[in-house]
């Protein structure tokens, strides 16, 4: 199981340049992953600082050379899927076939949806994330893509270059598993990224039962042929680290295969003290 740090994209006054050396700690302390949120606008204080997470990896991707890169989660159903294409396929190239994207609905509490005039209700943006997920895997092939849909189109249209990663750059789908439809989406991609409640007010762990549970309802790879992503995780480590290392060695054994851990947003040197104490193996 390899470990992955999911960290707040803006908050508070933050300096996007604080983002970036995070991510180039995350490589010297052995972490495996860096994931960013993805929002126009933070969840957290009255108008707060927020960055455009592509572009803050790209920054990253080219002064690391090793860790994984890429977003927890995108609202696919604020995003043109060919722009959001283009955006990972370039990462892709400049990170040397590291990149990953990670899509969702959408947080209903997104302050960007509203305030932009983005579809809000959650029956159209469920039935874009559908259309829109089969359009990006397509066009992160590198293969020719005919699409007419409802709310997107392609005509007979290929991205060049090509992935460095193939068949494709990977696609991660995340949700509430309380939600049947993310295990069908994900079912179609190459991960999920679940969280267990839907109320994303309330946290609650996985167990290891379910985590298994899970790992038995989703294919066994991806379209790679690797096994298929199950990245469980999303919060702070506890203090009993014993007991986390104990409890990450049972996600281990049900078959998760990345476990996330959140580096919120806060003082700065809080932050780069939780990102370079490292995973715990």
């Amino acid at each position: 199981m390899r470990h992955g740090l999911e960290i707040s994209c803006g908050g508070a006054a933050i300096p996007v340049s604080a983002l970036v050396e995070l991510g180039e700690l995350a490589e010297h302390a052995g972490w495996d992953g860096v994931f960013l949120e993805d929002y126009l606008i933070h969840y957290s204080g009255h108008e707060p600082s927020t960055y455009d997470p592509w572009l803050v990896l790209a920054a990253i991707a080219g002064s690391t050379g090793r860790v994984r890169l890429g977003t927890t989660v995108t609202a696919l159903p604020r995003r043109r899927p060919a722009k959001l294409a283009r955006e990972v396929l370039t990462l892709d190239h400049l990170s040397a076939g590291r990149a990953t994207v990670a899509v969702g609905v959408g947080d209903p509490g997104d302050r960007g949806l509203a305030a932009f005039g983005e579809q809000t209700e959650v029956s159209v943006r469920a039935a874009m994330l559908d259309e829109g997920l089969d359009l990006l895997t397509g066009l992160l092939s590198g293969e020719r893509v005919n699409h007419q849909g409802t709310h997107y189109r392609a005509d007979g249209v290929a991205l060049r270059p090509a992935p460095v990663q193939s068949p494709r750059v990977p696609v991660w789908v995340g949700g509430s598993t309380q939600a049947a439809a993310v295990r069908r989406r994900a079912a179609r991609a190459d991960g999920i990224v679940p969280y267990k409640l839907t109320d994303t007010d309330t946290w609650a762990d996985f167990t290891p039962d379910e985590v298994r549970e899970l790992v038995n309802a989703l294919p066994p790879t991806r379209a790679d042929g690797q096994p298929f992503d199950v990245a469980i995780g999303g919060r702070r480590r506890r203090p009993d680290e014993r007991a986390e290392r104990a409890y990450l060695d049972d996600l281990a054994a049900a078959g998760a295969t990345w476990w996330l851990e959140f580096v919120p947003v806060g003082d700065p040197a809080a932050m780069r003290a939780a990102v370079a104490r490292g995973p715990l193996r």
